[in-house]
């Protein structure tokens, strides 16, 4: 078998590299992002799958496997980056000739007979003992608690029983990325984002809209509250939220504006007791179940304003079943949702939910007189972290669906024989580790920059590649299954259209693609 060689794929992947910063460069020369949408998606996505790649060198140097996993993603990487380019390379800005040096490598890494015979192999994770048992305890409630109720939430879109809700509560799922002082378990650190990520990860392979999804909402509150709140608002609210004493939903979206969200219009009316809410949020999920709201909602009527105009409130509501609501304040306003079904991620159950004058306290909105206008701000700071969280739910999902159809190929017999020992299979089954364990190696390299204040940019590319990869891997494990793939009974069927909703929440892929990983890598050629 071709030994790895952790040199080549390095010099593999700064080719790539060099040829999108060569098309940055173009494009900010000579083009413009919104002009020239096509080429921008895919330099944000080849961007982000050069810096999957790089992550990887490291896990890479831990072992043979690890190597060989490492060398698999880099060439597919590598020869994804080339079909691109073919035929587009004035638009690229790019010679013919760019990824040649690569040619040779790319070649035994990317032939059949060699990723067929690295079927089965996914690598170990080589985590710390610490975080062994963070995984460990979270895989053990997964598989005891949520996988036996995950097939009944999906097929019958029923409410997450409390009993799971309370268990993770009492895991301290909730306070994971919770300071200390307020609650939680978050030390400032490395591991903060560690934990997020491989909790996550294991509540996600056991059901996406059963447990995965929990944290998020919770997540992007925090973070919102940690960026602007007061003192006595997180004192507040934080421990609550540690505590899973309080659940919450974010209401940002909006019927005719989904990620654009500055000229969003639900508006905030100041009142003597506090702030009236009126208009209509979509997408909201999570809201029934939810105690609280996270609400961006236009302070100042002036549009000219755009997103500078935004506030955030905490929206205090009643318990609600997932099957729609109408709630009603002693002094007439009124919140009701209507739910929206939808093919997979069921569990969490979306809303649309309308306002009408809707009294919320003038001391929920985050921080409060000097919070005015600084809702998107806020707002972002939570996104930032949502959508790592993001890439560890679909993390799970891929894992799941990976195991589920190595198990299945091992055991269904076609033609005489296990289809685990057709080539085909053999080498679907390589590319869906190599692309996961990546994956993972990011989503861990994301989380360590963003310990450090940074990583902003990354935490796009890592939701954008990460759930994007997601599709194909759901979509090959359901294919291995053959027809049985698309049969309910099995719970590859489940995966596949979880996965499908990844790339569309927490920022859309395009968008993301285009509003900031693109004008971000143009924005660093300028300066």
């Amino acid at each position: 078998m071709t030994e790895p060689d952790l040199t080549e794929a390095a010099a593999a992947i700064e080719t790539a590299a060099d040829v999108v910063r060569v098309a940055t460069r173009s494009l900010a020369e000579t083009g413009s992002v919104d002009a020239d949408q096509v080429l921008a998606y895919d330099l944000a996505h080849a961007a982000a799958a050069v810096e999957t790649a790089r992550s990887m060198l490291d896990y890479g140097a831990k072992g043979e496997i690890e190597g060989r996993l490492t060398c698999v993603f880099v060439a597919d990487v590598v020869a994804d980056l080339a079909a691109k380019l073919w035929a587009r390379e004035a638009v690229w800005g790019a010679e013919a000739s760019a990824l040649e040096s690569s040619r040779s490598f790319v070649t035994s890494w990317r032939d059949p007979a060699l990723l067929a015979e690295l079927a089965r192999e996914d690598g170990p994770r080589h985590l710390d003992d610490e975080f062994e048992l963070v995984q460990d305890s979270f895989r053990r409630f997964a598989e005891e608690q949520v996988a036996p109720h995950a097939e009944h939430i999906h097929r019958e879109n029923t409410d997450i029983p409390e009993p799971l809700i309370q268990g993770l509560a009492e895991m301290g799922l909730f306070g994971l990325s919770i300071p200390e002082a307020y609650g939680g378990f978050a030390g400032g650190g490395e591991s903060d984002y560690y934990g997020m990520v491989i909790a996550t990860e294991e509540l996600s392979r056991a059901s996406l809209g059963a447990a995965g999804s929990l944290i998020t909402r919770p997540e992007i509150l925090a973070r919102a509250l940690e960026a602007g709140g007061t003192e006595e608002q997180k004192q507040t609210w934080l421990p609550r939220l540690a505590a899973g004493e309080i659940m919450n939903a974010v209401a940002v979206t909006e019927p005719d504006y989904g990620s654009d969200v500055a000229n969003i219009k639900v508006a905030a009316s100041r009142v003597d007791d506090g702030w009236l809410i009126t208009g209509v949020k979509t997408w909201c999920t999570f809201a029934a179940r939810a105690d609280v709201l996270m609400l961006l909602a236009r302070t100042n009527p002036d549009r000219s304003l755009g997103h500078r105009g935004l506030s955030i409130f905490i929206v205090p509501k009643d318990r609600a079943d997932g099957h729609g609501f109408k709630l009603t304040q002693p002094g007439g306003g009124t919140m009701e949702g209507r739910p929206i079904d939808t093919l997979g991620y069921r569990g969490m159950h979306s809303y649309e939910l309308a306002f009408d004058n809707w009294l919320v306290p003038a001391e929920n909105l985050i921080g409060e007189a000097s919070g005015e206008g600084r809702g998107f701000y806020y707002q972002m700071a939570g996104f930032e972290n949502g959508r790592l969280q993001t890439a560890a739910r679909a993390l799970g999902v891929m894992q799941a669906a990976y195991e589920a159809a190595k198990e299945y190929s091992e055991n269904r017999i076609v033609f005489g024989a296990p289809i685990a020992d057709y080539q085909l299979t053999r080498a679907k089954l390589t590319r869906m580790a190599a692309l996961i364990q990546a994956a993972r190696q990011f989503a861990y390299s994301v989380g360590r920059m963003m310990a450090k204040g940074e990583g902003q940019m990354e935490a796009s590319m890592v939701k954008a590649y990460v759930c994007k990869a997601a599709e194909w891997v759901t979509r090959e494990a359901m294919q291995i299954h053959g027809g049985m793939g698309y049969a309910e009974e099995y719970a590859v069927s489940r995966y596949f259209v979880d996965a499908r909703v990844l790339s569309i929440f927490e920022g859309a892929d395009e968008t993301l693609c285009l509003k900031v990983i693109a004008r971000s890598l143009v924005s660093a050629v300028d300066a």
